[in-house]
C-alpha cells in the first residue's frame, strides 16, 4: 500500500461534501491541513486522482503525489502518530 498526498482548489463548486465523501472512503485517510489530505490505498495515483475528478469540477485544481515516506510538518490537524505510521 502507498500513502498518496492530495491538494486541491475548488474554484466554483461549494460541493466539498462529495469530496470529503470521496476521500473518506479510503481505508486510511486523514485530513492533514484545509484543503490537503493523506490516503493509504493499493490504487495508483492515476486512479486516485480520477476517482477525485469523478466528484469535482472541471475547473478544480487536484493533485496527488505519491509520498516518499520523508517529511516535515508543523501544526497540522492530524495526528502526528498518523504521519509518522503512514507516510
Amino acid at each position: 500500500m502507498s500513502c498518496y498526498i492530495i491538494n486541491y482548489d475548488l474554484n466554483n463548486s461549494k460541493d466539498y461534501d462529495s469530496v470529503f465523501k470521496a476521500i473518506k472512503s479510503y481505508d486510511k485517510w486523514a485530513k492533514v491541513l484545509k484543503s490537503c489530505w493523506a490516503v493509504v490505498t493499493t490504487k495508483t495515483a492515476v486512479e486516485v486522482r480520477d476517482h477525485l475528478a469523478s466528484v469535482m469540477d472541471n475547473d478544480d485544481g487536484l493533485f496527488v503525489v505519491k509520498s516518499s515516506g520523508i517529511g516535515a510538518w508543523q501544526h497540522v490537524e492530524c495526528s502526528n502518530q498518523w504521519l509518522k505510521d503512514n507516510l
